[in-house]
This record gives structure tokens, sequence and C-alpha cells, in this order.
């Protein structure tokens, strides 16, 4: 039997009012559903006010597929914290994306001008501050990657965090070096009350917890991760993935 051929899809970004917006036209099915998925959690990941999807140009032959934009919010829900939203000029799309219960997460508009009005009347987020470090891929990352996280939580008066960060830095990194062939890319940022720490690689296959291998009963250091901070977690996008975790003054060593 031949192969079925994918499905066509294409997603084109721009920008407005600090808002990306993302075009996707053309079929939303079981083929397509990743490349949409990932393009919304990339574009979140850039951090803009929110990514307003713009779902006019799609066709959906089986309703379950809208479900692509809860999953799409639930994996950056926790982190980066960026609202995703919804357009589609005709009443029904809108109708089909109700029914099937994705207003309940994410909101649906008719127009771009409306949800970016919608997003005005929000009340503004706190202010982040952010610093990135890419890395080589090899062991001097390590090193470089603990002195710059001293440096920067030292710049934003936020060294009660360095301990701890400091050890879900290098657990991140190591896992990038020792299970990928990636140069690590770093990302701290802060509200004032939280760090996050992030780091991309270029391994598709998701962080996970496990035991130790050579060590059965020793945690690994995600294990270690998952106890030092609030929360973690991974999020693909289309190049690999980003693994996160979120510390806040509760998790100071």
């Amino acid at each position: 039997m031949r192969a079925e051929a994918p499905s066509p899809l294409t997603v084109t970004a721009s920008t407005e009012a600090g808002a990306t917006v993302l075009a996707a036209d053309g079929v939303l099915d079981s083929t397509t559903y990743m490349t949409l998925r990932d393009a919304i959690i990339k574009a979140a990941l850039a951090q803009p006010c929110a990514v307003i999807v713009d779902v006019t140009g799609l066709a959906v032959p089986a309703p379950s597929a809208w479900a692509v934009f809860t999953s799409a919010r639930w994996h950056v829900g926790r982190w980066p914290e960026v609202p995703i939203m919804l357009v589609c000029a005709h009443v029904a799309g809108r109708e089909a994306v109700r029914c099937n219960g994705i207003t309940r997460y994410v909101p649906i508009y008719a127009e771009t001008d409306r949800a970016v009005k919608a997003l005005s009347e929000q009340d503004a987020p706190p202010s982040r501050r952010r610093a990135r470090a890419r890395l080589p891929a090899s062991s001097t990352s390590l090193r470089r990657a603990r002195r710059v996280t001293d440096e920067w939580l030292t710049e934003w008066s936020l060294t009660e965090f360095i301990p701890v960060t400091r050890v879900i830095v290098t657990t991140f990194i190591e896992n990038v070096l020792e299970h990928t062939e990636s140069a690590p890319n770093l990302r701290l940022e802060t509200d004032g009350t939280t760090v996050t720490v992030a780091v991309e690689d270029t391994s598709h296959a998701a962080a996970g917890l496990r035991e130790e291998p050579d060590c059965p009963g020793r945690p690994s250091g995600l294990s270690i991760v998952a106890a030092l901070s609030r929360v973690w977690g991974n999020a693909p996008n289309s190049s690999g993935k980003t693994v996160w975790a979120v510390v806040g003054p509760e998790n100071i060593l």
C-alpha cells in the first residue's frame, strides 16, 4: 500500500502591537498537528506579549484536531506564560472551536484587531529581566554557565538564588552534553520573585525522570531538579526542545 502523502499546511508569522501573529493555512489533521503545535510553542518561547493564531484558512476534517490549541496552551501555560489567542473570520470556524471546548482555555475572536484590543485591556504582566548565553558543545560550558549565572543573579540583586540555580544550570548543561550533540543555549529570567532557568538543545527527545542505570536507586539529575524547583518541564520546538525550571523563594538553599 502506498503511503499517504502529508497534508499541506503553511504557517507564516508577522507581528502586531507586540504580539506574534501566526497565519495557519491548509489542512489540520494527524499529519500536521505537531507542526502547528510546535510552531505555536516556538513562537511563545520568544516571549511576545501574546501568540495570536489566525485559523481562517484552516480546513479541519476531524473536530478533535482543534485540540492542538489546548495542547499548545498546556505546554506554555506554566512557562513562559504567554497567552494564546485565536482569530477566525467566519462564524462556522468560531462555532467549531467553541463546540469542541477550546474556548475554555484559548479565546477566539473574529478579527486580529479585536484580539489585540482584548489583550490591551488585560492587566499588564510583571516586567521580566532576561539574559542569554550560547555555549559550546564541550565541558567548558559548565564552568562558563556557572560564571554567567553568578554574574546575572548578582546584577539582578538575587544572590540568594545563586546556589540552587547553579545546581539546576549545571544539571541541564550536563544533560545536553551527555545525551545530545548540541551546543547548549542558556537563558535565565526573573520577575523579581522567581528565577527561571531554560536550556535549549537540538534533540527532539523529551527529558524525563529516571534512575541512574549504573547506580540503581540513585536519582537522576532531573529528579534533583524536580526536588529543588517549584516546577519544571519540556517545551518542544521546531529545532529541538527547551528544558526549563522555575525556582521560587521556597527553593532557596
